[in-house]
């Protein structure tokens, strides 16, 4: 649905004095305010241009929108482009739900030499050597990351070190000492090969760095390695087919269009069981009062006493079908409203 943009008008009124014998042909003032965006709640899937950082699309949608309440789910690095999802308004809230959700990705990796960086941003941190991986060694290796595994974070990242930014130690030259973290790769897959380079397509969990992914490919190879690109084209249900560029996002502003490139809440994790409440059920749930499910959606006979009937989150619903809180299940059939959207 594309929304209107009004220009309100703003009048500025000499007043009149016939006592004094003031002409009655005194100046109006018009003064034209710039269109002024209705504020509205949702996810922007953003196509991130590389060189800017995740933050610097949060400040240059915040401006765009004149809109305070943004944020993002899931940080992307300056080098790397692709979806980022922006969140608005009230859907900044629904970033807890997406922590771990599955990321997907399409890169290039470039063997031969390390960087410290473990990207092409980096300094180069062995000797460069002529490489050229064979296909059927490089697919076996591929095989061997996939599934869970343990993966060491790269020394230039976001991780706490004894409370400091792993990059912020790095950069001053001193030991980052980083413990390896438990992901999982759920696909990943040789794109083409061309001599030292290489692209493939990785899904991944939440967490995952695929900049390690390609350190550890070299290291593995005994050749070295680094992440020469990177374009990640899903994050949960957000893909790069409905992702808007900051350009495009300029001009649907102006247009009074911004409606049209946003995610609504309802839209929000399309995974979860709708339920719709009216009446005191609805007042109760916009109080935040736990409720209990209705016997048709509680465990079946047979199963363990108190055991979860199977949904850990309900998106409820009010009588206008506009969703006002989503709930964790507690225990047996009682779920709790941890986010309500009042």
């Amino acid at each position: 649905m594309c929304g209107v943009a009004f220009y309100p008008l703003s009048f500025t009124l000499y007043p009149l004095s016939f006592a004094l014998g003031v002409s009655s042909r005194l100046p109006l003032k018009i003064v034209m305010t710039e269109a002024v965006q209705p504020e509205f709640s949702g996810v922007l899937v953003i196509d991130k241009p590389a060189g800017i950082t995740s933050h610097d699309v949060v400040a240059r949608v915040r401006k765009i929108l004149r809109q305070h309440q943004v944020g993002h789910f899931g940080t992307l690095d300056p080098f790397a482009t692709g979806v980022l999802p922006v969140s608005v308004g009230k859907a900044t809230r629904f970033a807890q739900f997406y922590l771990k959700s599955r990321k997907s990705y399409e890169g290039t990796i470039h063997f031969g030499f390390s960087t410290d960086t473990y990207d092409a941003t980096g300094e180069a941190t062995s000797e460069a050597v002529v490489a050229a991986p064979e296909v059927p060694v490089l697919e076996d290796h591929l095989r061997q990351f996939t599934g869970r595994l343990l993966q060491t974070p790269p020394p230039y990242s976001a991780k706490l070190v004894g409370g400091v930014r792993a990059y912020k130690l790095a950069r001053a030259h001193k030991p980052v000492d980083l413990g390896p973290v438990e992901v999982e790769i759920y696909a990943l897959e040789l794109l083409s090969s061309q001599g030292a380079q290489v692209r493939f397509a990785v899904e991944c969990s939440g967490g995952t760095y695929v900049r390690s992914l390609a350190h550890d490919l070299g290291q593995k190879l005994g050749c070295g390695a680094h992440l020469a690109g990177l374009r990640r084209t899903a994050v949960a249900e957000f893909t790069l087919n409905q992702s808007v560029t900051l350009e495009r996002l300029q001009e649907a502003a102006e247009q009074g269009k911004v409606e049209s490139c946003v995610v609504r809440l309802e839209a929000l994790l399309p995974d979860c069981p709708e339920l719709v409440v009216r009446g005191r059920e609805e007042t109760s749930v916009r109080h935040g009062h736990a409720f209990e499910l209705a016997q048709a959606l509680r465990p079946r006979r047979g199963e363990a006493p108190g055991s979860a009937p199977g949904i850990t989150l309900l998106k409820i619903l009010g009588s206008e079908r506009r969703l006002i809180a989503v709930a964790k299940h507690v225990s047996g059939a009682i779920y709790h409203p941890d986010l309500v959207l009042v």
